[in-house]
């Protein structure tokens, strides 16, 4: 598949490769082989990101990642394991394959995007007879109707909540609670510094101008109590794991400990 500059596919393309060199920095750590296929199957000049990868800010970038990834994959294994024929659901998916790298054969997995992100899957990653790959807007909870909740039902947002308002985030947290009983929610925070931070790049894009518009988290059980539901969390970055591997420096483990206890990067976990 031929990938264009500047295009929707493009904006996919980089956080594809981000897994790919997490993969190859990384292997004890973090395993994609489905993100290496996808690479090798576009026509793409990755020269810019290959040179990007060599940057200090890349590596750590891509070990976020990969932590990331390995936090929400063990939370959906965990109720996977527990609801075998579970419906395993991915918000704002892009073309991430984390639901499709623990399929049991007995779960769904339903994809959750906007439409030109869900065309650009259907045709690098078909889906199978359990998978269904839905075109929406998430604050257009209309998606919902189309979950198959009986036998449990897990969702993960990755990288997605950073995008919405305080408002939207309790519309949409409500909405779960009231429709989905006996699910889960896996997603990925950080503290107010962090997001201010981002707010300043990337967020803006969202329509968002201001820090107090913005979803973050300071205290899980403080911040979330309004939802009356089971709340865990642990830290991003070393939640899971101590990164004391030869292939993570001991910069980078400093960094990971100043982002999940001075930026707050935490991974959240809501039982309904």
């Amino acid at each position: 598949m031929h990938i264009e500059k500047n295009s929707v596919q493009e904006t996919l393309i980089i956080p594809l490769y981000g897994r790919v060199m997490c993969t190859r920095m990384y292997p004890q750590l973090f395993q994609d082989r489905q993100a290496e296929n996808l690479i090798r199957a576009l026509d793409y000049d990755f020269s810019a990101l290959e040179k990007k990868s060599k940057g200090i800010g890349y590596r750590f970038g891509a070990l976020e990642t990969a932590m990331r990834q390995y936090d929400m994959k063990m939370e959906m294994q965990a109720y996977l394991n527990s609801h075998p024929h579970a419906s395993l659901v991915n918000l704002g998916c892009g073309l991430d394959t984390t639901c499709e790298s623990i399929d049991n054969g007995k779960c769904r997995i339903y994809n959750l995007d906007m439409p030109d992100v869900i065309e650009t899957r259907n045709s690098l990653i078909p889906p199978n007879d359990r998978t269904v790959n839905i075109a929406c807007d998430l604050n257009d909870h209309t998606w919902a109707d189309q979950i198959e909740s009986s036998d449990g039902v897990c969702f993960m947002a990755a990288g997605v909540f950073y995008y919405f308002t305080k408002t939207q985030i309790r519309h949409l947290f409500t909405m779960m609670k009231e429709r989905f009983p006996g699910g889960r929610l896996v997603f990925d925070t950080a503290g107010k510094m962090a997001v201010s931070m981002m707010v300043k790049t990337f967020i803006k894009d969202a329509g968002i101008s201001s820090i107090e518009e913005c979803f973050y988290i300071e205290k899980p059980d403080k911040d979330l109590a309004w939802l009356n539901a089971e709340i865990s969390w642990k830290g991003y970055m070393l939640g899971s794991n101590d990164l004391k591997h030869p292939s993570v420096s001991a910069l980078f483990r400093m960094l990971a400990k100043t982002g999940d206890s001075v930026m707050k990067m935490r991974i959240i976990r809501i039982d309904f």
